[in-house]
């Protein structure tokens, strides 16, 4: 709980801090922001709500938990802000601001990243009843935050309900960026269970991969709304890609012949199975009723998106761009949405380079101390023009229910 008591200004140049203790997690943040509110503890860091008196907005602090413990998560935290400096799209959280409480490298330790507070993550969504116009719109959000992303030669891999936050006005945003190139098959060194169930088959059976990986993803999500439970319930790789072929049927030959020699041994040594159809995957019953508002959105064509987006087979399965003109997911296209202008070209280099824990710590306080420099200044000048009301992206979305 929140000790008022424990609060300690420090001084830093230019900056006033103050502590407060969320249970053993201490909170070390710039005295604008006020009214701090423990949001949740995940794998990568705590979260708290909190006031900005400069630009008065709610916002979510997040510090990254012990960033420097080891090489993985050094590597982790410094991709993951490297990445929300360099995206901007309303699809994807946005960083307003980064700190650390320390004064030098020695001392470094902290990394705190600043974002827009949302409602909800997708997991409380999916447990609401929700029309066609509702889920479509969500779900061609999710397909514009991907396109942006793929944009930048940034294939996610690992979408999943729990890390896409939603508004209550129906906004969503993706909250991460997925596993690094290199972080596929290794295990993340946390106390936290990796939920696996929306990998697609090729991630899960250590295949190559392009963009259309994320569209497995978004399948099973859009299954899970459907469905009210989760699709694919995996305790492992193994008991995932039993799931997967009992519901979906085993793939094709050709699809096998694409495996490493020891996984297409197992593959093609599991029972065969015909699969299911997609009516009998997903009856009518399961549906909203069909929309009576002028997009007239339907079952079947919900059931029609499904059926050509869980496609075990990548090389069959539709594309980002062909789903986003899909009859179910088009009647949101918005050009500016779906081709705003591409991230700058994000270095994949830093997910394979070799670094100490030391070394990444020096590359994250380098970039930490950059954008307080960029940034820090100019603070009150852009609070001075978002203090005055909503920006251009603000009313767009406030017209967005409208629509429905």
């Amino acid at each position: 709980m929140l000790h008022d008591h424990l609060a300690k200004p420090c001084t830093l140049p230019n900056m006033m801090f103050t502590t407060i203790e969320f249970g053993d997690t201490e909170f070390s943040v710039p005295v604008r922001y006020q009214n701090l509110l423990p949001k949740g503890v995940g794998a990568q860091g705590t979260v708290c709500a909190a006031y900005d008196t400069v630009t008065q907005q709610n916002v979510a602090i997040k510090k990254l938990s012990r960033p420097f413990q080891n090489v993985t998560h050094a590597k982790r935290a410094y991709r993951e802000f490297k990445l929300m400096k360099l995206v901007n799209h309303k699809n994807i959280i946005g960083l307003l601001n980064a700190f650390t409480p320390q004064k030098s490298l020695e001392e470094f330790q902290d990394v705190y990243l600043v974002m827009e507070l949302m409602d909800a993550n997708l997991c409380q969504v999916i447990q609401m009843d929700l029309d066609h116009e509702r889920m479509s719109y969500l779900l061609y959000q999710m397909l514009c935050g991907i396109k942006h992303l793929h944009s930048a030669g940034i294939i996610h891999r690992d979408l999943k309900p729990s890390n896409i936050v939603v508004k209550s006005d129906c906004t969503l945003k993706i909250l991460d960026f997925g596993l690094a190139r290199t972080a596929g098959t290794t295990f993340m060194m946390t106390p936290y269970v990796v939920t696996r169930y929306y990998r697609a088959p090729e991630v899960i059976l250590g295949m190559g991969y392009k963009e259309n990986v994320d569209i497995w993803s978004v399948g099973c999500i859009m299954g899970e709304m459907i469905r009210g439970g989760v699709l694919f319930p995996g305790t492992d790789h193994i008991d995932q890609w039993n799931k997967i072929i009992e519901q979906l049927g085993t793939p094709s030959q050709d699809f096998m012949k694409r495996l490493q020699p020891t996984v297409r041994n197992y593959v093609e040594n599991r029972p065969a199975y015909p699969g299911f159809t997609f009516e009998r995957l997903f009856p009518d019953v399961l549906f909203p009723s069909d929309s009576s508002e002028h997009n007239r959105l339907k079952a079947s064509q919900a059931r029609d998106l499904l059926s050509r987006m869980l496609v075990i087979d990548p090389e069959r399965r539709i594309s980002v761009d062909e789903a986003l003109l899909h009859p179910y997911i088009n009647v949101w296209y918005d050009e500016g949405e779906v081709n705003a202008p591409a991230p700058g070209p994000y270095d994949h280099s830093v997910d394979e380079r070799e670094h100490t824990v030391e070394q990444w710590k020096e590359l994250i306080y380098q970039e930490v101390m950059e954008y307080e420099i960029t940034h820090g200044h100019n603070a009150l000048s852009t609070a001075h023009c978002t203090a005055h009301g909503p920006g251009q992206d603000d009313a767009d979305d406030a017209e967005r229910p409208a629509r429905r």
